[in-house]
């Protein structure tokens, strides 16, 4: 039940799905299969049509909640895209996608504007300190239009945590900057298709990293031992204050969150991928004891 997965994956963000949108999360071969599944959930009682979304609810306010939030994100999808690329300007950014909510076609008051960044090897954290001086400086601190919690370098591009949560968030990925880069960070997460069979890369919006005099110059002046020095001494600094605010957490949840290390650099202190991924498997359960429909857990 491929599409029920799917559905059910949506609920828990209360978004109900389209059918074309349905197949795109699945594995099936064709869009008859998916149609029978669909009548049979229907039949069964496990989701519902309304209009031409599917869902897990009959509430219709989802439906409209959907719209709304659909109809924000085309407002402020070419901002977003004016960000990507100014945020390709900075030194040492070879790549920039945009992610979270935006990148499923879903915005509202509530959200940020997210950011995935990919940088040059052994130049990540000079490459963070740039933006996160330039948040602080220029934008007062603020993370609206300006939410970057995820790098990686262009020698780290195999995503390792391998589940439905990643999947989905590469899969719904919007790349702006970077032709080659997202074309091998791509051939490196091939494992994407093991959950979504069907899946095709976005890259409407794809075009080249371009870089003004001023960051090649600051590249070039920083291609040495003394970027070598700022880079230890940034990793070492951050991780230092992550350390110190997050004390609170396991060693456990703070490596696998709040990463910071040569490779990557990572924020998500609420551990939203594992919360997420009980709350699925929660929901799997009640599936199989109300309808007797078995799916297979996932793993966080």
């Amino acid at each position: 039940m491929n599409s029920l997965k799917a559905l059910l994956y949506f609920s828990i963000f209360n978004y109900p799905l389209k059918k074309e949108e349905i197949f795109s999360y699945t594995s099936l071969k064709n869009k008859e299969n998916l149609d029978n599944e669909l009548s049979l959930l229907i039949e069964k009682g496990a989701i519902y049509k309304i209009d031409k979304f599917y869902t897990c609810s009959p509430k219709k306010e989802f439906i409209e909640r959907r719209k709304k939030g659909n109809k924000m994100a085309q407002e402020i999808y070419m901002k977003a895209i004016q960000i990507a690329n100014f945020i390709a300007k900075f030194p040492f950014v070879e790549g920039v996608g945009i992610s979270g909510s935006l990148s499923k076609g879903y915005f509202d008051k509530e959200s940020d504007v997210d950011f995935f960044v990919i940088t040059t090897p052994n130049k990540l954290w000079i490459a963070r300190m740039f933006l996160v001086l330039y948040r602080k400086i220029f934008l007062l601190g603020s993370i609206d239009f300006f939410c970057v919690n995820y790098y990686i370098t262009t020698e780290n591009l195999e995503i390792i945590d391998k589940n439905r949560f990643t999947a989905t968030e590469l899969a719904t990925l919007i790349p702006v900057c970077g032709k080659q880069v997202f074309t091998d960070f791509y051939k490196y997460n091939e494992w994407i298709c093991d959950f979504f069979g069907n899946f095709t890369p976005k890259k409407q919006y794809l075009s080249d990293v371009n870089k003004p005099f001023l960051t090649k110059t600051v590249e070039f002046l920083l291609k040495n031992q003394l970027g070598k020095f700022f880079e230890k001494v940034f990793m070492k600094i951050t991780y230092q204050i992550k350390k110190i605010k997050f004390r609170h957490v396991s060693n456990e949840v703070f490596n696998s969150t709040i990463k910071s290390t040569s490779n990557v650099s990572k924020h998500h202190p609420k551990n939203y991928q594992k919360k997420v991924i009980e709350t699925l498997n929660k929901k799997y359960l009640e599936i199989q004891q109300k309808y007797d429909i078995y799916l297979t857990p996932e793993d966080a």
